[in-house]
């Protein structure tokens, strides 16, 4: 029954993202059979604003520019545009430009020019990118200083023959603003970046196979929501980016023995909500965050699950508040290198190791959940010790190390108001909510 539980466990970020609604292409393209090479700039420079260029079933030569502002560009779902190994396939430079329904593919692969399968730059505003499937280009979308543009639906992928870390970038946001990306899937490809960009919309993504799913850099009030990462070297990394709203979302199993669902670095002010972290090294790792003491990052409402440690603090951190989180199956619910974490606001998570009781029937613990830190364990000498945490004679080792601990144990955290019965409090809240 156990084993079946587990199996089930494992599966239920795959049952989970497929209650929404599907991420990458929304309708299916089909390879054109005829071979010759079509000039697509021709009719680009041709068109006129309102124009609408209905592409036929054939390849056309890329390296284009788009200039007049207001025409469609329609694949009709059996074209593709090829770059030919050099530069950018398409390059759009004016505003209201739709480009739908096609396959783009063969940038050039210099990674100083951003060669990439569509390229957005000198302040494009409300294009419109939607079901294209991007592949073999060495950064899939770019960019760079453009407003109120819209990605939706796309397949993305970088060069599948190179190392991860030659690859480019599946989207790629330099100083760009209040840009909507949805419904799309990238993979094989190194990250998806947002680099000194704020006020843009991720939602309904999908992220597979990449090194990070999504790295933020001095980039502030964005919002990520409801999308599925797995496999991924790290989730979510904010570094020096403010003001961040991640809720929603589920981030599984990231690879390696560093890997984590979610990276915060020297950053504040962000609300971190209803979010699933799980199956992977670390849960949520802090790094000087909130950098700004006063500003509180607020960790609510998450479950951290099957992580070898559910929190990680780099240092000796203040500022955080942690509260109705679902900690349960991690080898250590939070480890602090440094000192304790106990200066953050823990109160109200529900701790699956929590050992006490509820004799006043309120669903909160009597006592308070505390963590403490043997220093004997011999795990925190050999971290490849934890593979092997759960046999009989560590188990052993570790009861003994609590019973008659050489030194005095370091306190890592206190939470004086643990929830007693997780499902209790799952209940409580769908009766509130129906009311």
């Amino acid at each position: 029954m156990k084993f079946i539980k587990l199996i089930l466990l494992s599966l239920f970020p795959f049952l989970l993202f497929g209650q929404v609604e599907q991420s990458g292409l929304s309708s299916k393209m089909v390879e054109p059979s005829i071979k010759d090479t079509l000039d697509l700039q021709k009719l680009i420079d041709k068109a006129l604003p309102g124009d609408t260029i209905k592409l036929k079933a054939a390849i056309y030569k890329g390296g284009v520019t788009v200039r007049m502002s207001s025409i469609v560009i329609d694949g009709q779902n059996h074209a593709i545009v090829d770059g030919n190994g050099r530069g950018s396939v398409i390059k759009i430079r004016a505003n209201s430009v739709y480009i739908k329904n096609m396959i783009i593919q063969n940038s050039g692969g210099l990674h100083d020019h951003v060669d990439a399968g569509i390229s957005l730059a000198d302040s494009a505003q409300n294009n419109i990118i939607e079901n294209c499937r991007i592949r073999e280009c060495l950064f899939g979308i770019d960019v760079m200083q453009s407003f109120h543009n819209k990605i939706i639906h796309c397949e993305i992928s970088s060069f599948m023959k190179r190392e991860t870390a030659l690859k480019g970038d599946a989207i790629r946001f330099w100083y760009s603003k209040n840009n909507i990306v949805q419904y799309n899937y990238w993979h094989n490809a190194r990250d998806m970046v947002v680099w000194y960009s704020s006020e843009n919309l991720f939602q309904f993504n999908k992220s597979v196979g990449n090194r990070y799913a999504i790295h933020f850099m001095y980039s502030h009030n964005n919002r990520i929501q409801n999308s599925y990462f797995t496999g991924n070297s790290v989730g979510v990394f904010l570094m020096y980016s403010q003001k961040t709203i991640m809720t929603g979302n589920t981030v599984a199993n990231c690879k390696g023995p560093s890997g984590m669902c979610l990276g915060m670095k020297e950053t504040s002010s962000n609300q971190i909500l209803n979010n699933k972290f799980i199956y992977s090294a670390e849960g949520i790792h802090f790094d000087v965050s909130p950098y700004v003491l006063t500003e509180t990052n607020t960790i609510q409402d998450n479950e951290i699950a099957f992580c070898n440690i559910g929190m990680k603090f780099h240092n000796k951190q203040e500022g955080n508040l942690i509260r109705y989180n679902y900690f349960h199956n991690n080898l250590l619910q939070v480890f602090s290198e440094v000192g304790t974490a106990n200066l953050n606001t823990w109160e109200y998570n529900y701790w699956d190791d929590y050992e006490g009781f509820d004799r006043d029937g309120d669903n909160i613990g009597d006592n308070p959940y505390v963590l403490l830190s043997y220093t004997e364990h011999i795990w925190n000498f050999d971290e490849n010790l934890r593979f092997f945490y759960g046999a009989p004679i560590l188990s052993v080792l570790d009861f003994l190390e609590k019973l008659a601990p050489f030194s005095k144990p370091k306190l890592v955290l206190r939470d004086t108001k643990p929830i007693y019965n997780w499902r209790e409090e799952m209940k409580k809240r769908k009766e509130s909510n129906d009311e």
